[in-house]
């Protein structure tokens, strides 16, 4: 969909996204719409947790982390492994986090009303 990833060197404004593309653009904006689990991205963006220190940090319960969680690894968004009996979670690629970053990015400009740039 992007120049870069396109040998026929169409630029974005020339292809339009594929079906299934925007389909799971939609899928994870729906998931990242939940305040809970886009604060959960946030942390998972910038290293591995496990369920009890993201639980902690936003000052949920586990059960519920746990079942965000797992939701977000259902979407892909999130990638998990095993460290003894803990299980640690991270969010999956560069993409997700900078999807992360500037939704929250575009946010902080939309609330404190700093000037907008290209």
């Amino acid at each position: 969909m992007y120049a870069r990833d396109n040998a026929s060197g169409a630029t974005p404004s020339q292809e339009q996204p594929t079906p299934a593309q925007v389909r799971a653009a939609v899928h994870a904006f729906r998931l990242l719409s939940d305040g809970t689990r886009l604060r959960l991205m946030w942390l998972l963006s910038s290293g591995e947790q496990d369920v009890n220190s993201l639980a902690q940090a936003i000052g949920a319960a586990r059960p519920s982390v746990s079942q965000h969680l797992a939701k977000l690894r259902l979407a892909g968004l999130v990638d998990t492994r095993r460290d003894g009996r803990r299980v640690l979670y991270r969010a999956r690629d560069s993409h997700v986090r900078t999807l992360i970053a500037e939704a929250l990015f575009h946010a902080d400009h939309e609330v404190s009303g700093r000037p907008r740039h290209d």
